[in-house]
Order: structure tokens, then sequence, then C-alpha cells
């Protein structure tokens, strides 16, 4: 198997025009790098193989893309992991399907690399469409943090204004606790650190328990905000949509939650998390009878679902055609 300078693995799942669009932006920014494309499709049961492959064929790039079909839908941990597993690459840069490479963000990205000895993954400034930038940087979410997510209380969120889980937008190059794997560059030196990603989980959170795993044996996560990636958030899932409509949100959202809770506090910080969220539920639902205008920071059943696979956190997820 050849070796490669860079690996980009994208994952697409019913989402073939948003791919294709990822790849047209992508591929000019590879010319002079010793780069392949992984396109995983994780088993979207559409016309998806077709078009990608048609689009691939006609371009006359099947010597930078290489699709594969995988047969089961893997989430997106396991997505990654197939195409990861499928090249050799000092670089891999695991890139969402929903998003536009802006011009020189990957040579950007590969540079921060072989500069920072320390910065095991690196990201880059994650924006919308009209450049304005998203949150894409994080601390790790702690018991305290969910007090005051399910609280949604102004005084509470400022008492705990350090446990915080989004840090604020910097132009400044910054190491943080997470980041989003909507983009983001990871030295294969990690990956044999550390493993793969955790195909433990379907979707969400695995970022941050991967992020955690490299931490604790001294990786450090860079942002560089001179990259900039479009994220349009259009992509496979509808959580984001979910929760902001207060809908109820899929059992595969909390036991990722659960799971991940569980790998970075064990038990104990897992039990006391839930604990926290309730407390803080208590006092939103306090504040939801004394005020109609009051819009609470929940969605319909959490106070019943954080519990999900509690007595098992490590357990199968639910997959999402279940």
């Amino acid at each position: 198997m050849n070796k490669f300078s860079l690996a980009v693995i994208v994952i697409n799942y019913k989402t073939p025009k948003l791919t294709i669009d990822c790849l047209v932006s992508l591929l000019p920014e590879l010319k002079g790098i010793e780069a392949k494309v992984v396109l995983v499709d994780n088993a979207s049961q559409d016309s998806s193989c077709e078009l990608i492959q048609r689009w691939i064929n006609d371009s006359a790039c099947s010597d930078k893309v290489q699709l594969i079909s995988s047969a089961d839908n893997t989430g997106f941990s396991g997505g990654n992991n197939t195409g990861i597993k499928a090249v050799k690459a000092e670089y891999y840069l695991l890139l969402n399907s929903d998003t536009l490479v802006r011009k020189g963000a990957i040579a950007l990205l590969l540079e921060a690399a072989k500069k920072d000895d320390l910065a095991g993954l690196i990201s880059p400034r994650l924006e919308w469409p009209n450049s304005e930038p998203q949150e894409s940087c994080f601390q790790f979410h702690t018991p305290i943090s969910e007090f005051a997510s399910s609280a949604g209380t102004g005084a509470i969120t400022q008492l705990c204004s350090s446990y915080l889980v989004p840090n604020s937008i910097s132009d400044r190059n910054t190491y943080c606790d997470w980041t989003s794997f909507a983009c983001v560059l990871i030295k294969a030196k990690v990956f044999r650190d550390i493993g793969l990603m955790d195909s433990g989980f379907f979707m969400y959170f695995e970022d941050m328990a991967f992020c955690h795993k490299a931490k604790q044996i001294g990786w450090k996560i860079l942002n560089l905000p001179s990259a900039h990636v479009v994220h349009l958030r259009g992509g496979s899932s509808q959580l984001k949509t979910h929760a902001r409509l207060r809908k109820r949100l899929p059992h595969y959202f909390y036991e990722s939650r659960t799971r991940c809770f569980y790998l970075a506090y064990g038990y104990l910080g897992l039990l006391l998390a839930n604990l926290l969220w309730e407390a803080g539920f208590v006092i939103s639902l306090m504040r939801s009878f004394l005020s109609s205008d009051y819009v609470p920071n929940r969605t319909i059943l959490q106070w019943k679902d954080i519990w999900i696979n509690f007595l098992s956190p490590l357990g199968s997820y639910t997959h999402p055609d279940a």
C-alpha cells in the first residue's frame, strides 16, 4: 500500500450533492500535495454512489479520489475508521460532506502540523458562507457544565462561566480541550498512540472522547483561525434542527453522551453529571411556571433520556434504522 503525505476522509450519507460540492472545493487545494481522498459512502442505499462515481469519472480524478461503498451504516466513527484503514498517510484530514474548503486552508493546516510537534490535532476556523465564524473549539463537558446548560438561567450561567463548553472565538492560534471534527487534521502518530476512533459511538461526542484520550497522553489540540473552512451544517443529521425545535433527540445521542462521560469521568462522574443536569432541570421547570416568556434549554423527555445506557455505559448504540 502506497504511503501518502495526506489522506482526506469524507463520509457520505444520502448527501451526494453536498459531497460533490465539497470535493469541488477540496481538489484544487491538493495540487502539489501527495494526497489521496477516500470517500466512504455509509450505506446510503440511494443513488449516492452512482452519482458520485459518475462525477469522479467525468472529472477525471479517479487517481486522486477513491470511493468505498460500505455495506453497513457504521456512523461517524465507523465510517471514518473505514477510510483511515484504507490508506496509509502521514496526516489524515477528516472532512464533513457539508463543508467547503477555502483557498489555502489545507496548506496552512499542514504547515502548522509540521511546525508544532506537540499538536496532534489541528482544526481550522469553521464559518458560514458569509464568512461569519462558528463555534468550533470547546472545553470538555463536565458535570458542572451540564448543570449550567440544563438550568438555562443567566445567574447560574455567569456563576459557572469558567465551565461553559464553547470557547470564545479568537483570531489567534489557540489550544483547546477539543475541537469539532467537521474538519480536523490528525497526525498518524496520534492514531498509532491511541488507536482509531471509538466505533462504540454512532454519532456525537466521539470528537470530545477522542480529544480527551489524546490529551491524556500529552497531545495538544490546536485551532488555526487563519485556515478557513465553510461548514454548512446541512449534512446527514437533523439533530440541531430537532434541538432548536425542542423535539426529542434520537437514542444514539444520549447513548453517546453516556459513553463519553463514563470514559472521561467514570461511573461517579457520569452519575454526578446526570444528577446536576436534573437539578438544573428543576430550576428551569420552576422558571417555566413563573414566566410564560421563558424558553427552556431542553427537549421533550430529556430528563428521562439522559439516563439511557446508564447501567451499561459501554453498551451498543441503537442504530437509527432500528
